[in-house]
């Protein structure tokens, strides 16, 4: 055998199946599961993934193809991971409001961004900026004692184009 392959490949095949595992809290497996399997079952269908859930909160994501498998570990971390102060999010404005609009950062997890927090300049009306529908970067600036969540998309705005200006891209997309 050493003679047809001295050492180990640098990398595996790209055709080659692998399984991706991650721990989850057991409480949020119905997270992943959903009402009657639909949750998963969707996951499955966008993704062409295989995805098993153990009751002890190891999930097994198993597909021959790379980005299927990161996609559906991509979703199943938006369903079960805690919203985190400081992390920016790329999320869907909900609803708009006079004071602000709400964005959800993950299924079933909305905040609130202010409309002193919607971008650099002062902001007359909340339509002026973004629309219900829109998909937008926000940093989650806190989370308050009855679990609310305030948003900031201009913080999220200037974190990202320091970040690019660090690593030196140049021609990179603007950030919603």
């Amino acid at each position: 055998m050493a003679e047809a392959l001295a050492e180990p490949r640098p990398e595996m095949s790209p055709w080659a199946p692998r399984i991706d595992t991650i721990q989850i809290n057991p409480d949020k497996i119905r997270e992943i599961i959903g009402p009657g399997g639909k949750t998963i079952r969707r996951i499955v269908e966008e993704t062409g993934a295989q995805i098993d859930v153990e009751d002890d909160g190891r999930v097994f994501i198993s597909s021959a193809n790379a980005a299927s498998r990161q996609q559906a570990l991509d979703m199943i971390r938006d369903l079960t991971d805690d919203i985190e102060i400081g992390r920016i999010y790329k999320g869907k404005v909900s609803r708009l409001m006079g004071f602000g609009a709400f964005v959800e950062i993950a299924p079933k997890k909305e905040g609130l961004v202010r409309i002193g927090h919607l971008a650099e300049h002062r902001v007359e009306k909340v339509e002026d900026v973004v629309a219900v529908g829109d998909e937008i970067m926000v940093k989650v600036i806190e989370i308050d004692d009855r679990g609310r969540v305030n948003l900031s998309r201009r913080e999220a705005i200037r974190d990202l184009a320091k970040a690019q200006s660090e690593t030196g891209e140049a021609g990179a997309a603007s950030p919603a």
